[in-house]
């Protein structure tokens, strides 16, 4: 295949290494770039004067769909009983059709904020692909392998349907499938091990919430002797550079090591963390110390209540990292940068016009500070030299429609629910 560059003129770029450019640049397909030499053919030029090109954000922890939700959904609630009080019971009205409305109403959030791509957990897995996939983003879709919430009556259907969507992953796709065991506390060991028989024999994603509330890491310690990584250390889980680890923010420095051993990735979601009152966030200079990998999520929309944007999220976890560290530098707005654009093959283009964005410093030596700790507007978005937004305008997705498709599937979803 031909290369699709697309050339920026006059633009600031800002590469994997976090060096500023000045100049005209060309994005090639591939996600590599160069310098411009002039005389390239291209698909596309654009004018780049107050643009800022960077990789594009990745979300690591997601629930999609959960976009049907308010953000200020059962508004108050510690997380064990906003799960059994609001998300699991409302959650039995989810349908394929409902749970694609919420993944694309998600999805166009990602768009509009610069993301490209999302490690998620949720129902109905192939309407969540298939709505990243109408999108053009990337992600890995972690489908459960139970009804959900586990339920004694489950036949088996779940896992074997789980199972045919795995068989069709392929790595020149965008969408990716894996397996979701959705934590210690609401997954058996066989439940457990069973996932993880199935993302090997697929070698695919497995992906777990971890120690999120001291509750849970008490409960799992009178139950078993052991807390949470421990104990599924002891039951063999982890599979090596495969397994992602949502939250982890009570665990013991031991614990760590055993992640590091394992090569698990640990998903720091800050601002979750915060509004359903876990009472502690992941110790970044602690994992850091263990050799652990460390990325950034937002969580679900409803469970962050500030939604999808990672600009903002990464801004909570350099605030959330110094203020448990008293330390100034736990975490600063190029590191957390970095955090939140790890592996990313994308690109966004910025609005440096973008009051948010002044002043640009000396030497345009401001613009990730800027970003981070004050956000800006998503002019264009590259996913694979395909643009899904150009000139701040979706083009993937008719904006209008989605809006008016989520508002009407919660009239259906919600409909048990008076207060909504």
């Amino acid at each position: 295949m031909a290369d699709a560059a697309v050339l920026y003129t006059n633009a600031v770029l800002i590469d994997d290494y976090q060096q500023r450019h000045l100049g005209n640049f060309l994005l090639h397909s591939d996600g590599s770039w160069t310098k411009s030499n002039g005389d390239e053919d291209v698909v596309e030029t654009i004018d780049g004067t107050r643009r800022l090109i960077t990789r594009s954000f990745q979300n690591w922890h997601t629930h999609l769909p959960m976009q049907l939700n308010a953000r200020d959904f059962s508004d108050g609630l510690p997380l064990d009983e906003w799960l059994e009080k609001s998300i699991f019971p409302t959650e039995m009205n989810l349908t394929p059709d409902i749970t694609k409305v919420g993944t694309i109403a998600a999805a166009l959030e990602m768009i509009k904020t610069g993301s490209t791509f999302a490690c998620d957990m949720y129902h109905f897995p192939e309407a969540i692909a298939n709505g990243l996939n109408e999108a053009g983003l990337r992600g890995f879709v972690c489908g459960p392998q139970t009804h959900w919430p586990p339920q004694d009556n489950d036949d088996g259907s779940v896992k074997r349907e789980l199972d045919r969507l795995l068989s069709t992953n392929n790595p020149d796709n965008n969408v990716q499938y894996g397996v979701a065991t959705h934590a210690v506390y609401t997954c058996g060991e066989d439940t457990l091990l069973s996932g993880k028989e199935l993302a090997e024999k697929h070698d695919a994603m497995l992906h777990i919430h971890i120690s999120e509330t001291r509750k849970e890491v008490a409960e799992c310690h009178d139950k078993t002797g052991m807390y949470p990584v421990e104990y599924l250390d002891s039951i063999d889980y982890f599979i090596p550079n495969k397994t992602n680890c949502a939250h982890g923010s009570w665990v013991k420095k031991s614990e760590m090591r055993t992640l590091a051993k394992h090569k698990a990735a640990v998903v720091h979601c800050p601002s979750s963390n915060m509004k359903l009152a876990c009472g502690g966030t992941l110790s970044l200079p602690a994992y850091k110390e263990a050799g652990v990998n460390v990325r950034l999520g937002t969580d679900g929309p409803a469970s962050n209540g500030s939604g999808l944007d990672m600009a903002h999220e990464a801004r909570m976890a350099c605030l959330v990292q110094r203020h448990d560290h008293w330390d100034a530098a736990a975490l600063l707005a190029k590191d957390a940068f970095a955090m939140a654009t790890n592996g990313s093959k994308d690109w966004a283009v910025w609005n440096l016009d973008d009051i948010r964005m002044t002043p640009y410093g000396r030497d345009n030596n401001r613009h990730i500070s800027n970003l981070i700790y004050n956000g800006a507007g998503c002019l264009d978005l590259w996913v694979d030299g395909k643009p899904l937004m150009k000139d701040n305008e979706v083009i993937t997705l008719d904006q209008t429609n989605v809006i008016n498709n989520l508002n009407d599937a919660i009239e259906d979803y919600y409909s048990d629910i008076e207060s909504y």
